[in-house]
């Protein structure tokens, strides 16, 4: 299939090579795209494609001379066609996080180019007809506000954000002196308890910190690198230095979700630095009154092993009260803003100021997170590694009848503007961003999507963006480990393990596993009948 392509050169686009493709193998053209409307409006999916593209021309020697040229790149490059006869549009996507899209008319066989929008309206005349007509209907341009911010520009950078922004900035900055005013201004307003950090008035232009750098550098070199920070602070200080530069240099460390380890390298890092103080983390999630045998009902709980993490559990609430119960992720958005004010005035009141960073976790932690650093004024950033848009198949167009259960307009709408608020985005692989050849990634499937209906996001999530970045996830080192480091292994726990998995009687811990295996096995049922269109 598509074997031997010879895609497409920088310069050319879908709809510019399309017709001559398509002209060059009219005759089988004209089957499958009779084969393609025989069935009236519906949405094809590649797979669907290509299965009606082989029975339209059932010689497989016919079939794999007209796949193997251009015709076969560009329909493998679909993602997804949709059909209202005699149209046929096409959303092709030739690499990741790029997009094209074409209307042909499969009477005559002429391709016209459409835009974003077109295609959205088109697609949506297969669910709602009289909405995708409706000239008032609300469609949603996150893009319009994008306009200043530099962007990556090839696939294979996307994700290269910290990278793509240092060099943007060196650039910027390089010419002239007044350029790099903007820079000394933020590094003299830098301070941590009325305690000035990085410079001070004695470096208030660009050229006088040019010189001091260039002077710090010199006399840094030439002593032994353990040499302690009080050898030399009062004469850094005269130059016009304070306490907090830190080793740049170093890699960028993932551990937003181990807490323990994301405070050992805070301490650590703040050492380096030179400075006087402890950090605080608060990992704020939901109080749940109700939650016999758990500490979820404690409003602070001291994270084991720190010693300077907690855990802040807020109750969801109404103007009837508390909610005392637990309920579902699907089912949480309408307390959230409450939730967010409530939990936003207890951080203040523990940390005694604002926090220096939010990080938000999932499609709800991620809306908390924008509404929280919206309002504090700090900086945000997001992690989603299980954005629920690519778990279901077509859920923006079948929102409708999803959504009393799973509420998926919230979530996709949350999940975009939560991406397009941050500051930057940490993601553990390229994959999670952008996809592959083949497939696209789970934030590129915000890119542009519709709920009939509800509203129309023209331009949602910019993979192109540089807040977004990879860091590769760490690992606890106390849990993986090599293999032939058999004293590591917690073998104390090996006589339990045995009576959990080999003993004929069952007893409480079997009990729980049971249960624990019976929902499971729901959720799998519940996950099948969704991907099999039968919810």
């Amino acid at each position: 299939m598509a074997l031997n392509n010879p895609g497409l050169k920088r310069t050319e686009s879908i709809a510019d090579t399309m017709p001559e493709a398509l002209k060059k193998a009219r005759y089988h053209m004209k089957r499958c795209f009779a084969k393609y409307t025989e069935k009236g409006r519906r949405t094809l999916k590649l797979h669907q494609l290509m299965d009606e593209t082989a029975e339209a021309i059932d010689d497989v020697t016919e079939r794999n001379q007209v796949l193997e040229g251009l015709l076969g790149y560009i329909l493998c490059s679909t993602q997804e066609a949709v059909v209202i006869p005699p149209h046929v549009a096409f959303a092709v996507r030739p690499n990741p996080g790029s997009w094209e899209f074409v209307k042909v008319n499969s009477d005559d066989l002429t391709v016209d180019p459409i835009t974003t929008t077109d295609y959205l309206k088109f697609k949506e005349m297969v669910y709602d007809e009289n909405w995708a007509k409706d000239e008032n209907a609300l469609e949603v341009d996150f893009g319009a506000y994008d306009f200043s911010s530099p962007h990556l520009t090839l696939a294979s950078s996307i994700g290269n954000g910290l990278n793509f922004v240092s060099k943007f900035l060196t650039a910027k900055l390089s010419g002239r002196r007044e350029s790099a005013q903007p820079l000394v201004d933020y590094l003299l307003s830098l301070e941590l308890q009325e305690e000035k950090l990085m410079i001070n008035e004695n470096l208030n232009t660009a050229e006088k910190l040019q010189m001091a750098l260039i002077i710090a550098e010199v006399y840094l070199s030439a002593l032994p690198k353990d040499t302690p920070y009080q050898t030399f602070e009062l004469r850094f200080k005269e130059w016009g230095f304070e306490k907090g530069w830190g080793d740049t240099a170093e890699r960028v460390v993932y551990i937003l979700d181990q807490v323990k380890a994301l405070e050992e390298e805070m301490l650590l890092r703040i050492k380096h630095q030179g400075l006087n103080v402890k950090p605080q983390i608060i990992v704020v999630t939901r109080l749940i009154p109700e939650a016999r045998g758990t500490k979820c009902n404690q409003e602070m709980e001291p994270v084991n092993g720190t010693k300077y993490c907690n855990i802040l559990q807020v109750p969801f609430r109404t103007e009837k009260g508390i909610l005392r119960r637990w309920i579902s992720r699907f089912d949480i958005y309408p307390y959230l803003e409450t939730f967010t004010k409530d939990a936003t005035a207890k951080i203040l009141d523990i940390l005694d100021g604002k926090p220096d960073l939010i990080i938000g976790n999932y499609t709800d932690g991620n809306l908390v997170a924008s509404l929280m650093a919206s309002k504090l004024g700090v900086t945000q950033a997001t992690i989603a590694h299980a954005l629920e848009k690519t778990k279901y198949e077509d859920s923006d167009v079948k929102w409708r009848e999803l959504d009393p259960k799973y509420h998926f307009s919230c979530q996709f709408i949350a999940d975009t503007i939560a991406m397009n608020q941050t500051d930057f985005v940490v993601a553990s692989t390229y994959q999670e961003i952008a996809g592959s050849k083949d497939r696209p990634g789970q934030y590129e499937r915000h890119a542009a999507f519709t709920l009939p209906g509800l509203c129309r996001v023209v331009r949602g999530i910019n993979v192109f963006d540089p807040k977004f970045n990879i860091a590769a996830p760490g690992a606890d080192q106390s849990v993986y480990f090599p293999y032939t480091e058999k004293q590591r292994r917690l073998t104390k726990f090996h006589p339990q393990i045995d009576e959990l998995l080999n003993n004929k009687e069952d007893n409480d811990e079997h009990i729980k596993c049971q249960l624990q295996l019976t929902r499971i096995s729901s959720r799998q049922e519940e996950t099948n009948h969704l991907l099999n269109g039968k919810a």
